[in-house]
């Protein structure tokens, strides 16, 4: 039986994937930089210091590093202080899965940005472990923050169901010996590999019950 669930937070309990999108693309285009065809699948999982470092050379934006990263993280911010998009169904998919196993959140997003969204949806209390990539040595599709996240819950990484939605997620997770279930978002499928990493894919993330989780032992 698993002795833990570590969500993702982008895309599997917010739906800000489409915002991170928008805004990261208004900014490229602002400060002199051009976005490329796979430049949004190539974004998702990466650490802050990754995606600026990213917008900031490989897309040739007139900033540094630094500034695109807090400057973008502002703007995020701001997006979040006028509403944070919750996923028909995630707040409560969250509580019924507290109610049986510890939970961690491991999520690309900034420190910052994940205390807001987990205080606008009231769902705080629900992780006993919260970590963001800024906090580890890479981003995802790296193992690193799903590693330190079980080893906050004091849990085998290998009793773990990883809960995510894109492709770099679902490897991050996969290398580091969880067992993921995906719920990819409409606009971002998965990359076949990914698919073939994912223990069980769902079509949305009212359909995670505790039912899933434990048959997945």
């Amino acid at each position: 039986m698993a002795d833990a669930v570590v969500f993702d937070l982008d895309g599997v309990i917010v739906d800000s994937e489409p915002v991170w999108e928008q805004v990261r693309r208004a900014y490229v285009a602002e400060h002199g930089g051009r976005w490329l065809p796979d430049t949004q699948r190539r974004l998702m999982g990466m650490s802050t210091a990754e995606w600026a470092a990213y917008l900031s050379g490989e897309l040739g934006v007139d900033r540094g590093a630094e500034q695109v990263a807090t400057e973008v993280v502002t703007e995020m911010s701001r997006r979040y202080a006028a509403h944070v998009p919750l996923i028909d169904d995630a707040d409560q998919v969250v509580r019924r899965l507290a109610g049986r196993w510890p939970l961690g959140l491991a999520s690309s997003s900034p420190t910052r940005l994940i205390g807001a969204a987990l205080a606008a949806t009231g769902l705080a209390d629900a992780f006993r472990a919260t970590l963001s990539t800024e906090e580890t040595a890479r981003g995802k599709p790296a193992p690193d923050v799903y590693l330190a996240v079980a080893a906050r819950l004091a849990v085998d990484p290998a009793r773990c169901v990883a809960v995510e939605d894109s492709s770099n997620g679902v490897r991050s997770a996969a290398a580091a010996g969880m067992r993921v279930v995906a719920v990819p978002h409409g606009s971002y499928p998965l990359d076949p590999d990914a698919e073939a990493l994912a223990a069980v894919v769902l079509p949305s993330i009212g359909a995670l019950t505790p039912g899933v989780v434990e048959r997945l032992d």
